[in-house]
């Protein structure tokens, strides 16, 4: 089928709240199983490290230890390369809870659904939350970062694997951008060494405990919550008030259907601009708002000749960044290049009646995605923003301005009162 209609059906199973009730926590923990379930009585084999890091990592966007991206290269504007960071915490740095915390939460939860396989008790956990708060104690301030150089310390993965040997990177890369080739010299960006350095030397003291695993475990779980029955939900909800307080109840919609359109434009958010554009933004507005936006320019270039504050060259230069000045409005080309779109999800399989698989294989596409932006040049037309925003940008890099389509809608704008 189509991207769409992959989107709808992915929509429709979303929606499928009786089915997805029924099904309980049964497919997470048939999923856990595969990866060596919690581990926490210490019973069986442990399964490798490094390699359950890299199946969290390959097969199901999941990065507990660091984070991995693509993005713009600051040495070459037209290339993109490998960026490290640290994790997305689901607890704020430097936060005192103590008591409630989210992996008691999920452990409870778990505890308390239809089909309970979990044994123990919460305080095993105890080590788990002790090794998180150390994890997060050498993530360094971003302003220090700043301050030190240190947000785009260029490197490879050779240098990586000397500085921080606890992980293995060349087969951990090699699972997030297969089937692209990785070797040893591959470029990367790292945000932060001195974190990647104290992490490598805590899972080094740490090798040994079962706490790694159970870290790993629940950072899964947190990736894949989304997709679970309402124990979970309400889990989310729970610990999102615990960390944010009132605001954290708003955080997570809740109606089913705003929960499931989230979702959607998330996995399928070029599926889903085409649908708005196509509803929202006729090619009359688009012309309209680009002569507008023409006329603007033209008199902004018009004006620099009044201003008596500024000199000669300063005004020349100022009209030579006015005239090349890039205005793109309502949504990138690409967006309606349907084969290009299909092309995107073909390797989807999208079933109305498992919601939790389609999330896991959108996952899976999430990852290809990431090789193929690697592969290509940096082009104007990766938007930062969603075709259905309503708010614009300056991109420095393309000095180019964005509005999206968004924002051409009432009461921003209309086409009787421009």
């Amino acid at each position: 089928g189509s991207a769409k209609e992959k989107a709808i059906r992915f929509y429709r199973s979303c929606m499928d709240t009786q089915r997805i009730e029924s099904q309980g926590s049964q497919p997470l923990k048939d999923l856990l199983n595969q990866v060596g379930g919690w581990n926490i009585t210490d019973v069986g084999k442990a399964k490798d490290f490094n390699e359950t890091l890299q199946t969290l990592m390959g097969r199901y966007s999941t990065f507990p230890f660091f984070r991995v991206h693509v993005g713009p290269s600051p040495f070459d504007l037209k290339a993109n390369v490998i960026q490290i960071d640290h994790p997305e915490f689901e607890v704020p740095l430097e936060s005192k809870l103590k008591e409630k915390n989210y992996l008691e939460v999920t452990y409870q939860r778990l505890r308390k659904g239809k089909n309970s396989y979990l044994d123990g008790s919460p305080d095993l956990f105890s080590p788990t939350l002790f090794f998180i708060s150390k994890l997060q104690r050498v993530v360094t301030p971003l302003q220090e970062r700043k301050q030190r150089g240190m947000l785009f310390f260029h490197t490879t993965i050779r240098e990586l694997q000397e500085k921080a040997p606890a992980i293995d990177w060349l087969s951990c890369l090699q699972a997030v951008f297969h089937p692209m080739p990785m070797n040893l010299s591959q470029p990367i960006v790292v945000h932060d060494m001195d974190y990647l350095r104290g992490m490598s030397q805590l899972i080094e003291e740490w090798q040994k405990e079962r706490v790694l695993h159970i870290y790993m475990i629940v950072c899964l779980v947190g990736n894949l919550f989304p997709a679970l029955d309402s124990q979970f939900q309400d889990a989310r909800v729970e610990l999102s008030k615990i960390l944010y307080g009132k605001k954290g109840s708003s955080m997570i919609p809740a109606e089913r259907w705003r929960k499931c359109l989230t979702d959607t434009s998330f996995f399928f958010e070029p599926v889903l601009g085409q649908m708005i554009v196509k509803q929202i933004f006729p090619q009359q507005t688009k012309k309209l708002a680009e002569q507008m936006f023409s006329e603007i320019q033209e008199a902004l270039y018009g004006q620099l000749d009044q201003l008596e504050w500024m000199d000669e060259q300063t005004r020349q230069e100022a009209k030579v960044l006015v005239s090349k000045l890039q205005v793109e409005i309502g949504y990138p080309a690409h967006i309606l290049q349907t084969a290009k779109v299909n092309l995107e999800y073909q390797n989807l399989e999208i079933n109305e009646d498992t919601f939790f698989l389609n999330v896991v294989a959108c996952l899976e596409v999430l990852r290809e995605n990431s090789y193929l932006k690697l592969l290509q040049h940096r082009s104007q037309d990766n938007w930062r923003v969603s075709p259905w925003a309503v708010h614009s940008y300056y991109s420095i890099r393309h000095h180019m301005v964005v509005f999206p389509a968004g924002m051409f809608r009432s009461p921003f704008f209309h086409m009787d009162f421009p």
